[in-house]
């Protein structure tokens, strides 16, 4: 218990440069004490304890402004920062060294049952306002920019951005580099068209030279 305390403090110390003190950072970043509240209310939810554990994570909602469902599964050294109007779903599954920045939301995309939230890798920056939504994986070492909405698969080592959020680098490579060699239906079929159109237009070109000019009126 004690190790994980630590861990959790020293990823603060790793992720924020202005984070001074041990001091400070245990009363006053308000986004571990979400996390050391959801340890709690995640013990006596697994216990089957399920008023208990919803009431210490309301507890927590109200003092810190973060929202984490005691059915949630967190990671080591899990690091929320600002963290105020952070959602996180009750089958959300989360990897170790994840980075959550505010007004995340790790949620579902309906009323379906079962597992019904994302399950975020290892390594993963989610930027502030993102919103990863449905039953899915985030791969390890992927980023998602700020404010984007996230409804499907993101994979290991990719960076998504926009609304819906897309895949716009991969390894840190840009994504059109990697594809200029694929092939594309879109491009090949304007192409087929364009070499269609130059065809027609040299077979009625040569027509044209065949047909005999039209005979003046006077003859």
């Amino acid at each position: 218990m004690f190790k994980t305390i630590k861990s959790d403090i020293r990823a603060v110390f790793e992720n924020d440069p202005a984070a001074r003190s041990w001091f400070e950072v245990v009363f006053t970043y308000s986004g571990l004490h979400a996390i050391w509240s959801h340890r709690i209310a995640h013990f006596f939810y697994r216990h089957r304890w399920f008023t208990l554990a919803r009431t210490i994570s309301q507890i927590s909602r109200f003092f810190t402004g973060i929202e984490i469902h005691p059915g949630a599964t967190i990671g080591n050294r899990l690091f929320i920062d600002h963290g105020m109007g952070v959602v996180i779903g009750e089958t959300c599954e989360i990897g170790d060294d994840v980075v959550i920045y505010q007004g995340v939301t790790l949620g579902g995309s309906g009323k379906e049952k079962g597992k019904r939230h994302p399950t975020i890798g290892s390594n993963v920056v989610i930027g502030s306002g993102a919103k990863v939504l449905g039953s899915f994986k985030v791969g390890d070492q992927a980023n998602i920019g700020a404010n984007s909405v996230v409804l499907k698969e993101v994979p290991s080592g990719s960076t998504v951005v926009g609304i819906p959020g897309r895949v716009v680098r991969q390894d840190g490579k840009p994504l059109d580099r990697l594809n200029h060699q694929l092939p594309d239906p879109v491009v090949d079929s304007m192409r087929a068209m364009q070499r269609e159109i130059e065809q027609l237009q040299t077979e009625l070109k040569e027509l044209r030279q065949r047909i005999p000019e039209a005979s003046s009126p006077g003859q």
